[in-house]
């Protein structure tokens, strides 16, 4: 099986220096090539075949007879039957010398055929069909025929072989002959250039009489050539041979290709629109490099839209000419898209070569981020231009230049939040004079700071990166926290007098980012970040540890947290806080004002069958009036939410300090007793009547006091008999538990016997 093996590699080696010999035959000196040269990593085999390569100090043979094998098969037995060739000695040289070199080179041999073709008996019957298909590749790379081709002007033909030369490179990619690749590649280079040149060459002169490129928008159609037919023809007939070439030009390109930092890889750009491109690019670079006046640092939006335009100009002459073509030529090629792409690759170049001239001039870099968005923008809405393909905010997003970016928004910002904080206007409200429009009657402070964040949002949401987005969610985050602590500090100044309208508009403030940010929890926009966060798993700098805990993780993960969570809990303890401080200064005043209310005689006031009509303690007025003007005031300066928290908040106030320190402290008889129901059910409850159906569910406490207080004596001695809780909720007491029902009945001062 071996010595088969062995005369088997022997037959394809020598096919294999037939193969390459043909192309340097053109060349009376150009050497042979043997195995060594073909495949680097293995040592030269000498006296096999025409197509090794004699070495200098070395016993060389001269190949004179004719090599043949045949693989026959009986009775599941290998039979070989070989002509020997006949090698004849140069230069008197002993032939057992060369029986050392016969046994390294017949193992040598031996591997390689296991390792190529295989070692059993299947793989090497299949040598025939490898022998074949050899020959048919030897005759398709022969020279004369591309050449042959290109001069009867058989220019499919010539592009079909070149095709398939391109098809027989991409099979040799795995292949370990790096001389093979290197010989096959530049024979591809060669002919592949001829034919382009001379395509793209004609393409041009026919692009002329076309009128491309459109400098400018048309103003009206241009009449058709004379010979329209005949150019349309030619037009078809110079696309499609074109597109024939790409298999064999993306292969060209594919190591030729140069990516910019920051712009991920992509397709080579059609062989039609390359060319229609050209005129275009020497236009941009003269007008755009160099020391031109149009190439400005300062102005980016000259060459950007410039590019736009001719984008504009040209897109119906790809739709109505170029995509046709294409069309019928079978590929998924879009026209507008790749004259897209080839314009905006000299935007990207021109932007990453001027990036990075403009990171120490903020206000340059930030003309030119605001630029790239607006180029951005319409690029991706006005020209259709996929999502998926790289624009240019690619670009920015290489690590030093997003770092400035986030500098200088982060400056900007604090900038921007100073100079509002300290205007005169800050705490002022512009649409304070429109009910219907300031439902939330933000100060301008806390609008302008939440038009900012919003701008901030606008930018980066079109970023192609989740990572990058994150970035600037952390430094909207930040500036929010930072606007708090702002918030707080004004508001310590401002609690001493917390019935002033600055004081309510901070709280406003607070309310307003709290709301917006609630809103912003919802958002698609936001919530997708929230899953790139717990999908990319954010790990801090400093630490190595997780910036989410588990608990946090899980919350994000099944949307029961945002990203906003931390902020808005701590926004709510602001407003709490402020809230708590405001009800507080407005008790102690409604205190002040009861003092005359809470020592009044209820234990020698008249019974109500004593009184015509019963009307207002005098007393209560003062405490009655307060409460009035406070709670008008609190509506006019706080908005709908926050006031509903302050008036609830005052009335279960108002409950404890009434049950408290009027209705506990007194003893009340029956007129008393009257009297405390009149002035709490006909004056205090319809006070709150303005902003609920049923005030008196507020003023629980008190309102169950004067039912307990009002029971006639008969009930009253039965209730004291049997106090239970059944009996107490057929009265209409809930709230009440039996022993404060108990101590309610002994303040009472009309008791048979008493």
């Amino acid at each position: 099986m071996r010595g088969c093996s062995f005369r088997i590699a022997v037959l394809v080696f020598w096919y294999f220096g037939v193969y390459f010999r043909v192309f340097f035959d053109h060349s009376p000196h150009t050497p042979s090539i043997g195995l060594g040269s073909i495949c680097p990593n293995t040592q030269p085999v000498h006296h096999v075949g025409v197509a090794c390569a004699h070495q200098p100090g070395e016993p060389s043979a001269v190949y004179v007879g004719k090599m043949d094998a045949a693989v026959t098969q009986d009775d599941g037995k290998m039979q070989k039957s070989t002509n020997k060739p006949n090698f004849v000695p140069e230069n008197n040289e002993d032939p057992a010398s060369e029986s050392g070199h016969d046994e390294t080179q017949h193992d040598f041999v031996l591997d390689f055929v296991q390792k190529e073709l295989g070692g059993d008996l299947k793989s090497l019957k299949n040598v025939a069909e490898l022998l074949e298909k050899v020959r048919a590749e030897k005759e398709m790379l022969e020279d004369d025929r591309i050449q042959q081709c290109l001069m009867t002007n058989s220019v499919w033909e010539a592009i079909d072989s070149v095709a398939a030369m391109a098809t027989l490179d991409a099979g040799l990619q795995a292949s370990s002959c790096l001389h093979l690749q290197g010989f096959l590649r530049a024979t591809l280079r060669f002919w592949h250039k001829i034919i382009k040149d001379r395509l793209a060459s004609d393409f041009e002169e026919l692009l002329t009489l076309l009128h491309w490129p459109s400098i400018s928008p048309p103003m009206q159609p241009l009449a058709p050539p004379a010979n329209a037919q005949e150019i349309s023809s030619q037009l078809d007939l110079l696309v499609s041979q074109l597109m024939a070439l790409q298999t064999s030009d993306d292969l060209i390109s594919e190591k030729a290709l140069t990516t910019l930092p920051g712009v991920p890889q992509a397709s080579p750009l059609s062989l039609p629109v390359q060319v229609m491109v050209l005129p275009l690019t020497k236009r941009f670079r003269y007008h755009f490099t160099g020391n031109r006046t149009t190439n400005s640092l300062g102005k980016p939006e000259w060459y950007l839209t410039q590019i736009l335009m001719w984008m504009g100009n040209n897109s119906a002459f790809m739709d109505d000419k170029i995509q046709p073509i294409l069309d019928r030529t079978g590929s998924n090629v879009n026209a507008r898209v790749e004259l897209c792409r080839g314009l905006l690759s000299l935007a990207q170049e021109k932007l990453t070569h001027d990036l990075p001239r403009l990171l120490y001039d903020d206000t340059l870099f930030c003309h030119l981020v605001d630029e790239v968005l607006q180029f951005e923008k319409e690029l991706r809405s006005t020209h259709s231009y996929p999502a998926a393909l790289p624009g240019l905010l690619h670009i920015p997003l290489e690590d030093a230049t997003l770092q400035k970016w986030l500098t200088v928004e982060r400056k900007m910002a604090l900038e921007k939040v100073d100079s509002m904080l300290s205007g005169e206007g800050a705490w002022s409200c512009q649409y304070r004079d429109i009910s219907d429009v300031d439902e939330l009657k933000a100060p301008d402070c806390a609008e302008t700071f939440m038009t900012l964040l919003l701008v901030i949002t606008d930018r980066y949401r079109a970023l192609p990166c989740s990572r990058a987005q994150l970035k600037f969610l952390d430094l909207q985050r930040e500036l929010v926290d930072d606007f708090r602590i702002r918030l707080t500090q004004v508001m310590k100044e401002e609690s001493r007098s917390p019935l002033s309208p600055r004081y309510s508009a901070i709280l406003n403030a607070a309310n307003y980012i709290s709301t917006v940010l609630a809103d912003w929890a919802d958002n698609v926009f936001f919530l997708q970040l929230q899953q790139a966060v717990v999908s990319l798993g954010e790990v801090e700098a400093e630490g190595g540890r997780p910036v989410l805990g588990p608990m946090e993780a899980g919350r994000l993960a099944s949307l029961e947290g945002s990203l906003f969570e931390s902020l808005l809990a701590l926004l709510d303890r602001l407003r709490g806080d402020m809230i708590g401080r405001l009800l507080d200064t407005v008790m102690k005043d409604v205190r002040e004002k009861a003092q005359l209310y809470r020592q009044d005689r209820w234990l020698s006031l008249p019974s109500q069958c004593d009184q015509a009509t019963m009307s207002l303690s005098s007393s209560a007025c003062p405490m009655m009036l307060c409460v009035r003007d406070h709670l008008l005031t609190l509506q006019q300066r706080l908005c709908g939410p926050l006031f509903q928290m302050a008036w609830q908040g005052l009335a279960d106030r108002l409950n404890s300090f009434l049950y408290q320190d009027v209705v506990l402290y007194n003893h009340f008889n029956e007129g008393g007793a009257a009297q405390l129901q009149f002035d709490m059910t006909r004056n205090l409850f319809p006070l709150f009547g303005h902003y609920c159906k049923r005030p008196e569910n507020f003023f629980k406490h008190v309102k169950e006091a004067c039912i307990v207080l009002s029971l006639s004596i008969g009930s009253a001695l039965l209730l004291r008999d049997l106090l239970r809780e059944q009996a107490l909720n057929e009265l209409g007491v809930y709230r009440l538990a039996p022993g404060d029902v108990l101590i309610l009945l002994n303040l009472r001062a009309s008791w048979p016997g008493q």
